[in-house]
């Protein structure tokens, strides 16, 4: 039978493989489906977020449209005054992107006859077993990296723990970030899938070498002249790279750099905090190099020798001016490693707590 519109609710606190089958089904059989996404305040992921990573999700799904509506309403089916709190929710939400009358709830849940029933829709129960697709919210929150592969790439990348190593030249960024990153590799399982985004600025220096040096071979750093729409394009390639990198990677994702360190470099070379690059608003992780204890290398693009403390300086201060969360890494390599491990392997503990669903 074919309807006209269905409707998919669900908290999707994550979004998994079953949802997204439940909603494709869904679009199979009908030629308008809306999909409502309710959240309480007492969840950890932001309404915001799952509604995005559903849209996302299902771009290319055209009959589909997603919502999302909070609603803090308890979970009790045997209440008249819950069912009719919850109704009211969805009704609303609907009516925020169509008036086309739902005639259909599609549905995997045993909620979903009751529900049909107060919307005068007709219940299309889809796979009450959870055979086709294993998988639940609550398993995905018990157990995020062992179901990370039911998750779709727009909700790993959400959910994906960005670790940033930022610093002053020569401080060991790259050293100790490859290192972390193969740690986290060796883990094994999932795990093996951890990516390393390198720094796009550094390519960029090289390439701005080259193209001076082909007029003028003798050509040093020193000549090389930076603009605002440098570090604008810079920041925007640093993010492109972290963004594919997350979507393909493991539960932690491991950056020598990013968008928000470019905004410093950007006043190393241009003498203030211009504005040209944008930092991305992911919340991430911070481990800072400390110069200390570092000897320069150069290695023929680096110029800043001079510079190693005020840019030390110049990170921790935009760093905590932005409220953005950082760790100063110390001592030797080995040091810095372990330290930066102990501290990635506490925020992920963290981010695997889900608040409790409603």
């Amino acid at each position: 039978m074919r309807y006209r519109h269905a409707l998919v609710i669900g908290k999707f606190y994550p979004p998994h493989a079953g949802h997204h089958h439940l909603v494709r089904s869904a679009a199979a059989v009908a030629d308008r489906v809306t999909v409502v996404v309710m959240a309480s305040a007492a969840e950890s992921i932001p309404l915001r977020e799952r509604v995005s990573w559903m849209s996302a999700s299902h771009a290319a799904d055209t009959a589909v449209t997603v919502t999302g509506i909070g609603c803090d309403a308890p979970m009790d089916l045997g209440s008249e005054s819950v069912w009719a709190a919850q109704v009211a929710c969805m009704r609303a939400a609907v009516r925020a992107v169509t008036a086309a009358p739902v005639d259909a709830v599609v549905s995997s849940e045993k909620y979903g006859d009751e529900l049909a029933y107060r919307l005068r829709a007709t219940h299309v129960c889809l796979d009450p077993g959870r055979v086709v697709h294993p998988v639940s919210g609550t398993a995905c929150r018990a157990d995020l990296a062992g179901h990370w592969d039911d998750l779709e790439t727009p909700a790993r990348a959400g959910l994906t723990m960005r670790v940033v190593f930022v610093g002053a030249e020569s401080t060991g960024t790259t050293t100790v970030s490859r290192a972390v990153a193969d740690h986290y590799r060796g883990r094994g399982g999932v795990w093996e899938r951890t990516r390393w985004v390198p720094e796009y600025g550094r390519e960029a220096t090289v390439d701005k070498l080259a193209r001076l040096r082909a007029s003028d071979p003798g050509a040093s750093m020193d000549e090389i002249v930076w603009t605002g729409d440098d570090f604008a394009r810079i920041a925007a390639e640093q993010t492109r790279l972290e963004e594919g990198a997350a979507r393909a990677g493991s539960p932690v994702l491991i950056c020598d750099t990013d968008a928000f360190a470019t905004t410093v470099w950007e006043r190393r070379y241009l003498g203030a905090f211009a504005g040209h690059a944008v930092a991305s608003d992911r919340p991430a992780l911070y481990l800072l190099t400390d110069h200390e204890g570092v000897p320069f290398v150069q290695d023929g693009i680096r110029d800043g020798e001079h510079l190693r403390a005020d840019m030390t300086g110049w990170f921790e201060d935009a760093l905590s001016a932005a409220g953005r969360s950082w760790v100063l890494l110390t001592g030797s390599v080995e040091e810095r490693v372990s330290l930066a491990v102990r501290v990635i392997d506490q925020a992920l503990a963290r981010g695997a707590r889900f608040g409790d669903p409603i």
